[in-house]
């Protein structure tokens, strides 16, 4: 069967443009500098919570960065985080919009839609159960360390520290 449409012209397109010879990094360049949104309807919410975490750790670092340059000439103080803070932000925008990672989180968000999440009530019981297997598992190992102790000291005149 032959690709036909607008789909079959893309999938020319990016056929022809990895057996051209251009590399991994041209082709990633040319994606971040790209505006449009691929795939725009598809794993909306991953890819905006990713994009948000990208940003947080964007202004996090151009927060440091003012932070470590505030001594410093002001403009410097100043351009910097500014600087990484629009690239960050830009980067975060563009990373989650290339074609392979898009497809990842789409994959991500498609695959925990599938997932039986458990309701408040098993929740509640799941945990109480490992909160007592840890109390009760910690009461044995406290005994265990506590009774040979003991034997060491009494026994074997060691002393235990």
């Amino acid at each position: 069967m032959i690709p036909q449409g607008s789909r079959a012209r893309f999938m020319g397109k990016e056929k022809a443009l990895t057996s051209s010879g251009s590399g991994g990094w041209s082709q990633l360049l040319q994606g971040l500098a790209r505006a449009d949104i691929y795939k725009r309807t598809q794993g909306r919410i991953t890819r905006q919570l990713t994009c948000l975490a990208i940003w947080v750790v964007a202004v996090l670092a151009a927060v440091e960065v003012f932070v470590s340059f505030q001594k410093t000439n002001p403009a410097v103080a100043y351009s910097a985080p500014a600087i990484l803070l629009v690239a960050g932000l830009w980067l975060g925008y563009r990373i989650v919009n290339l074609p392979s990672f898009a497809d990842f989180l789409i994959a991500v968000e498609a695959e925990m839609n599938k997932v039986s999440w458990p309701t408040q009530a098993e929740l509640v019981r799941s945990s109480i159960v490992v909160i007592v297997l840890i109390v009760g598992l910690s009461a044995i190992i406290f005994t265990y360390d506590y009774v040979l102790a003991l034997l060491l000291s009494k026994i074997l005149q060691v002393t235990v520290v």
